[in-house]
């Protein structure tokens, strides 16, 4: 595998060029944003708290990974698009399960290394279906999952949780829609993804420093 070879997963690239999905590129700057409006919440709220602003940082580095990739649309460019993805992800359950439902290291590392190992055998079950975006359906079933439980914790967070699930699912329609609908809007959808998608990371990084603020 050459991780120069060149890629055309989205429905606005027409080309191998460096702006060749200007709108797909340009819209990961709502990660960036979503990156400083945590950053000044966990300023205020919570400056001590370095887990949050791991996470805050790796929302960053989404941004960053992600412009490349719809820019230089490579192998390696798709490699700093998806690890920054998939740290967040972990990193996230692993510290909800401590902190919004109180389990044991050991317990919450458990469950997240069986989300890793179990996460690609679903995207393989609904990647006939939905293509890609299958390989982010078990994310979205643990939001609901840790907001369900979350609930008997601290209702008001955990309906803000369940909420960012729901607009999770809108957001993932829209990255599952972009070949779709590629013929009738060249365009496509995906920036829609990052928009909404960039609203969600923000959601769930202010409950957990609103969380650990008290």
């Amino acid at each position: 595998m050459d991780l120069t070879d060149q890629l055309n997963n989205y429905c606005e690239r027409l080309g191998p060029e460096f702006w060749s999905e200007p709108v797909n590129a340009i819209t990961n700057a709502a990660f960036v944003v979503a990156a400083l409006a945590a950053y000044l919440l966990w300023r205020r709220k919570t400056p001590d708290d370095w887990v949050a602003l791991f996470l805050i940082c790796v929302v960053l580095a989404t941004g960053i990974g992600s412009f490349l990739f719809h820019t230089f649309a490579t192998r390696w460019a798709l490699l700093a698009d998806v690890i920054p993805i998939v740290v967040f992800i972990h990193g996230f359950l692993l510290f909800a399960l401590r902190r919004f439902l109180n389990l044991h290291w050991v317990i919450s590392v458990s469950i997240v290394i069986g989300f890793f190992v179990l996460s690609p055998m679903v995207g393989e079950v609904w990647a006939p279906l939905i293509g890609s975006s299958a390989g982010y359906l078990p994310a979205l079933l643990a939001i609901f999952v840790v907001g369900g439980f979350f609930y008997q914790h601290d209702k008001a967070l955990a309906k803000q949780v369940l909420l960012i699930g729901i607009l999770f699912t809108v957001s993932l329609t829209f990255r599952t829609l972009d070949g779709p609908v590629c013929s009738q809007l060249a365009l496509g959808t995906h920036f829609l993804w990052h928009i909404l998608n960039a609203a969600v990371l923000f959601g769930l990084l202010r409950v957990l420093i609103l969380h650990r603020a008290g």
